[in-house]
Parts: C-alpha cells; structure tokens; sequence
C-alpha cells in the first residue's frame, strides 16, 4: 500500500507544532522498519529495531480529537508490532501534555526514563519528555 506523504504532513501541520514536512515523512516511511497506520483524520508513524519499537509521532486532528481515534490508531500499531514479533514499545512525551500522557497511561504504558528540557516552547520554558514504554507481554486494554 502507497502512503501519501503529502496527506500526512497536512495532517501532522494541523496537529502538531512543529510540524513535519512531506519530505521528511516520505524519507522515514522509505527506512527499514518504518510503518504508518493511517485514518482519515490521524495516523500513527512506527519504527520497528530488533524486537523493540517506537512510536515516531501520532497525529489526530484537532476537530477529531477524544473520539477515540487516537486509541485506535495506538492499538492498532500495537497490534501490529505483536505481528511483526515486538517484545516491547517505547515513546516520548511531553511532560505537560495530559491528554496524551492519559492516553498512553491507559494503555499500560509506564515512565521509564526523562530527558530535561527536551522540547523548546516559543513561550517559557523548554519541557521534559517523558520515555514511556510498555511491554507487549499481556493482552492489549
């Protein structure tokens, strides 16, 4: 299945500051073990090492935000890396960003690590990320 590229920038442009550029998506969705699960109004960008995986960037748009589509994409690339033989699955977050901390704590995912001052805010201080991972072991929430 071709991915359009230039789709997911105009949606991670609406969703996401700073956005990535078609450009840059096409060349990680052309790396080994790069992978996208796609929605109409979101998608979630993988990479797959060995038997660990990490989650790239999830982008749902603002107008389709806590419906739930944020959930479905995360379980479905969940699924898939159980497919793919992912033993477990690691993201950053930002450390004030509480909607998607909720989402990922519901998922069973749990702080593994912090790196200090990680994303530069136009507006105060820079944020911590937060490493969350999860281990594939159990069955999916």
């Amino acid at each position: 299945m071709s991915i359009d590229a230039a789709r997911l920038a105009d949606i991670h442009a609406r969703a996401i500051t700073p956005a990535w550029t078609e450009a840059a998506l096409r060349d990680l969705l052309a790396q080994p073990g790069v992978w996208a699960e796609v929605e109409p109004d979101g998608f979630i960008l993988m990479r797959r090492a060995g038997d660990e995986a990490e989650v790239l960037t999830l982008a749902v748009l603002p107008e389709a935000r806590r419906r739930g589509r944020g959930l479905a994409l995360m379980q479905a690339a969940l699924a898939t890396c159980r497919t793919r033989g992912v033993s477990d699955v690691f993201l950053e977050v930002a450390a004030d960003n509480t909607a998607a901390r909720a989402l990922y704590q519901g998922l069973g995912m749990i702080e593994s690590g912090r790196r200090r001052g990680y994303y530069a805010r136009s507006e105060g201080p820079a944020v911590d990320a937060l490493i969350l991972t999860r281990n594939l072991g159990g069955t999916l929430p």
